[in-house]
């Protein structure tokens, strides 16, 4: 599977050393499960799941499936989910789009669906806010990875998930309509792609 151009030489410019040691714990529950999913030839389903799963919910789930696709790790799909449903916020898609993703939008209104490219077989990703239960997400059999603190607190129990994963990341709400939007945006996906990146690479096939 070959990674669009930009995409690849993105990925390939991340640093995981950079990844201090206490996160790296955080990580291993998930590289674990991957790995045990792997070993075995079962499928992976992960499900990042955050509040408003418009944010880093979102993010985890695009860079998730990325980096599986830039590894060559099989059967495994990502999806996202919420404790309820808004919208992807719009500087996702953006940072997305600056990184190398191809975007482009299937259906308007208040929660728009978008595809999301990222192979040059045109292979993607839909992208829309949804509950963490929604029909489209799989309903058993999944690892549940809380992807911000208030989910985490306030969804004490994720039904069908196979184990539950706390892999917490700072909101970039809080740089909305500041100066320094853009900025915070591209830095909190690196930030999980680069964490992606980590997982994925500990895989042994």
């Amino acid at each position: 599977m070959k990674l669009l151009n930009p995409l690849q030489k993105y990925i390939e410019n991340l640093d995981t050393v950079c990844i201090s040691e206490e996160r790296k714990t955080i990580l291993q529950p998930l590289v674990e499960y991957i790995q045990s999913k792997s070993a075995s030839k079962e499928k992976i389903q992960l499900n990042f799941i955050c509040t408003h799963n418009s944010r880093r919910s979102h993010l985890a789930q695009v860079w998730a499936q990325t980096m599986a696709a830039y590894f060559n790790i099989p059967k495994i799909d990502c999806f996202s989910g919420g404790t309820e449903t808004t919208a992807v916020y719009p500087s996702i898609i953006q940072s997305l789009e600056d990184t190398g993703f191809d975007v482009l939008i299937q259906t308007q209104g208040e929660n728009p669906h978008y595809k999301i490219i990222y192979t040059s077989e045109n292979d993607s990703i839909l992208a829309f806010s949804k509950k963490y239960d929604d029909v489209f997400n799989p309903q058993n059999s999944f690892a549940a990875i809380m992807t911000c603190s208030q989910a985490d607190a306030g969804c004490p129990f994720v039904a069908g998930a196979a184990t539950r994963i706390a892999i917490t990341f700072e909101d970039p709400k809080i740089s909305d309509d500041t100066d320094k939007q853009k900025e915070v945006y591209a830095a909190r996906s690196k930030q999980i792609a680069t964490e992606m990146k980590y997982v994925f690479s500990k895989i042994n096939l």
